[in-house]
């Protein structure tokens, strides 16, 4: 019994094996068919014409098994679609063996025929044909689920994705999954026996059932996420310590079978509380193909997902710029692999450094820029004031400079929520990079100087880049806790860095030059849910505990999309709107900037906030040693 369970869970029999079964089976159809009806009348027929008969069929019907490919399955995994192929073929070689025949009497009369026995021949070979499928799977599952080490699993959804999963699963060795009910909010499904198992409502009773059938882990079916997240589902699943799995929908399938690529562990990503983000990927495309695209920070979290999105609508040339070699590399590496005819050149390099990016401008021309590096940690940047500015608004400026030198197309700044109302170094830095973009934009067009449009994107936390929340969560969780949470009350907007980077692409294509684009974030969440709702996803909520460590210097309790005196206009894109800011003049700007840069290197911290201040007057300092600057500025203005 052991051996013969070894044999079907690792084992699969060759594909002459499967046409040599085939064969015999179809031999022992005529014999015992002969043999049964040789005992109602007489059957005048040879041996030797006997043989022939059966000849002819092992020879259609052989070609009948080659053309419609019944023996290419492997026999424990047969589906519907595979019984259906044998019947189609059987029907094939049993027609053309029935026309020779034919033909072959009616020129030489060398062969009995008996049609009833020809029937009965057909339907006993395609009896024992399917046969030999089904047992061959059901006596696969039997000994697995009887001697494995199975585990047990409901489906939730009883429609055409949840049926598929179930079936997929049975008899799928890698997974080693028994589906033992499904669970469905559909009423006329309640208490009715789907694949052998028992459907169960949304009801008291359904964690009862789970308890005692010892189901530890549901597949939920894709389009049954969304619904589990907006319920009280999803917490009562997490309560009770049942972790949850979905797969991708039918439509991405890679084949009939779930594959480990194709189902996964729901993450925390997948349960925040966000709708579906709809992209004109046909518009990015027609944007962005042939074309000179530069990605600065290119190996950082959103830069090296731009590239990896770009790279897909087969622009001429990528230009990635990073100060960091290692990721830079690797980035590279990546690119030569799954994009072999995108040609890349990277460069190594700072761009506060004017001669080394108009060196790099020179040489590749770019059409497209996506400007993605900067530095983007509060706390650091609160302690490291002349690199924020050096980076984020000098480098900047260089590059929105040799833009406009270069003849450039498109040149899109990512920023953030933070340049709203900033309270930190980071936030303020990058509201100065926005004026100058926004400013420079506006002067080159009232003086026709040149046509490059600028576009600027903000949004939120993205989910899972270097250094948030939910990786520093996760590692704190895998070594045991304690979970360290900011503040009790702290909230933020998250989004996941593919949509992220969607939106930035789309609106680089749909931007005209000047637009600050605001991204729909959806719901803020607390970031206190946040740690709880992974403790219980990684099923050790009794063990790990939750720290308060307090607000970090420049840290809000909230982040904002759009101040109070900015307000936005729709795109046709729901979740991309374009705001109203106050608009600077460049000159002015340009001087301010210049003044703040060159005190930047006399690394004077305060004197550098207190420029910063003066050209952003809503910068506010919170739990910070720069609000002795407000509190100044303050009995100065009374």
């Amino acid at each position: 019994m052991k051996f013969l369970k070894n044999f079907l869970a690792k084992r699969v029999l060759s594909r002459s094996a499967v046409l040599l079964l085939d064969i015999l089976i179809l031999i022992s159809s005529v014999f015992i068919t002969y043999l049964l009806w040789s005992n109602v009348e007489t059957i005048s027929i040879s041996i030797h014409q006997l043989i022939v008969f059966v000849s002819l069929l092992i020879l259609f019907n052989v070609v009948a098994f080659f053309f419609f490919k019944t023996f290419s399955g492997i026999l424990r995994f047969s589906s519907f679609s595979d019984l259906l192929k044998i019947i189609l073929a059987l029907t094939t070689g049993y027609t053309l063996t029935f026309l020779f025949i034919k033909v072959l009497n009616f020129s030489h009369g060398v062969l009995p025929f008996n049609i009833q026995v020809f029937v009965l021949v057909y339907i006993l070979n395609a009896v024992l044909m399917v046969f030999s499928r089904v047992i061959v799977k059901e006596t696969y599952e039997l000994l697995i689920n009887q001697h494995g080490n199975t585990l047990k699993v409901f489906v939730y959804g009883t429609k055409q994705t949840g049926i598929r999963i179930a079936k997929s699963l049975k008899g799928n060795n890698e997974f080693n999954f028994r589906v033992k009910g499904f669970i469905s909010d559909e009423t006329h499904m309640i208490g009715k026996n789907v694949l052998g198992v028992k459907v169960y409502g949304v009801n008291e009773d359904l964690f009862r059932t789970l308890e005692q059938k010892e189901i530890k882990r549901i597949i939920v079916s894709p389009h049954k996420l969304q619904e589990i997240k907006d319920s009280h589902l999803l917490d009562k699943f997490l309560e009770n310590s049942i972790s949850l799995m979905t797969t991708l929908p039918l439509s991405e399938w890679e084949s009939d079978k779930i594959t480990k690529n194709q189902l996964k562990e729901i993450q925390i990503e997948d349960l925040l509380p966000r709708k579906q983000i709809n992209i004109n990927m046909r518009g990015i495309a027609s944007n962005l193909e042939g074309k000179r695209v530069m990605i600065t920070g290119a190996a950082g979290s959103i830069g090296s997902e731009i590239v990896r999105q770009v790279a897909a609508f087969n622009p001429y040339l990528l230009i990635l710029i990073d100060q960091a070699e290692t990721p830079l590399h690797s980035l590279r590496l990546e690119i030569r692999d799954k994009w072999k005819e995108v040609r890349a050149l990277t460069f190594v390099a700072d761009i506060a450094n004017f001669t080394r990016l108009e060196n790099i401008f020179n040489e590749s021309k770019p059409d497209y820029i996506f400007h993605a590096a900067a530095y983007k940690h509060v706390p650091m940047m609160e302690e490291n004031v002349s690199e924020a500015i050096q980076t984020n608004i000098q480098g900047t400026k260089n590059l929105a400079d040799l833009a406009v030198k270069y003849h450039s197309k498109k040149f899109v700044m990512i920023s953030t929520d933070k340049a709203v109302n900033p309270t930190n170094v980071m936030g303020c830095s990058k509201r100065i990079a926005e004026i100058y973009v926004h400013s420079l934009s506006k002067y080159i067009n009232d003086k026709n100087i040149s046509s490059v449009q600028f576009i600027t994107t903000r949004f939120g936390n993205v989910l899972g880049s270097n250094g948030s929340v939910i990786p520093l969560f996760r590692e704190q969780i895998r070594k045991g806790g304690p979970v360290t949470v900011t503040h009790p009350d702290i909230i933020r907007y998250f989004m996941t860095i593919s949509e992220a980077c969607q939106l930035v692409l789309e609106a680089g294509s749909i931007g005209k030059g000047g637009e600050i684009f605001i991204f729909d974030m959806g719901d803020p969440v607390k970031i206190l849910d946040l740690a709880k709702r992974m403790i219980r996803l990684s099923g050790a909520q009794s063990n790990i505990k939750i720290e308060f460590s307090g607000l970090r210097h420049g840290e809000k309790l909230y982040e904002e999309l759009l101040s109070s005196s900015e307000h936005t206009k729709p795109t046709y894109n729901d979740k991309i709107m374009v705001a109203n800011v106050r608009e600077y003049e460049y000159k002015d700007v340009t001087k301010l900037i210049s003044e703040l840069v060159e005190n930047s290197f006399c690394y004077d911290d305060m004197e550098s906030v207190a420029l910063m201040k003066a050209l952003v007057p809503e910068f506010k300092s919170v739990n910070s040693p720069y609000e002795s600057i407000d509190k100044k500025n303050n009995i100065l203005q009374m």
